[in-house]
């Protein structure tokens, strides 16, 4: 059985793997792809919703139990995901153009 976890952003369980870890550096979150980060971890859904839900209601520095840090690694995800998203979107429209 998979350990399941909940994210931050939506409160929806889910399995371990489908979720992207952050932890709290000495100075700003840190998203920590391998899950190997020393400390307490915080879970999210790779989905700039999820991520932009998280940090409008601050459940990252609720759930991690430290005050406002650097949220930059964190908003550059969102930012990325929302990019790869837009781009697969695109391809699936041009694909669909082609048929």
């Amino acid at each position: 059985m998979e350990p399941v976890r909940t994210c931050v952003g939506c409160r929806a369980r889910a399995p371990r793997p489908s979720l992207v870890r952050v932890t709290a550096g000495p100075d700003r979150f840190l998203v920590d792809l391998t899950a190997s980060n020393a400390g307490r971890g915080a879970w999210l859904h790779p989905d700039s919703a999820c991520i932009q839900t998280a940090l409008t209601r601050k459940a990252l520095q609720r759930a991690l139990r430290v005050r406002a840090l650097d949220e930059s690694e964190v908003g550059e995800l969102a930012a990325q995901l929302a990019a790869s998203a837009a781009l697969h979107h695109e391809k699936a429209d041009r694909n669909m153009d082609n048929s």
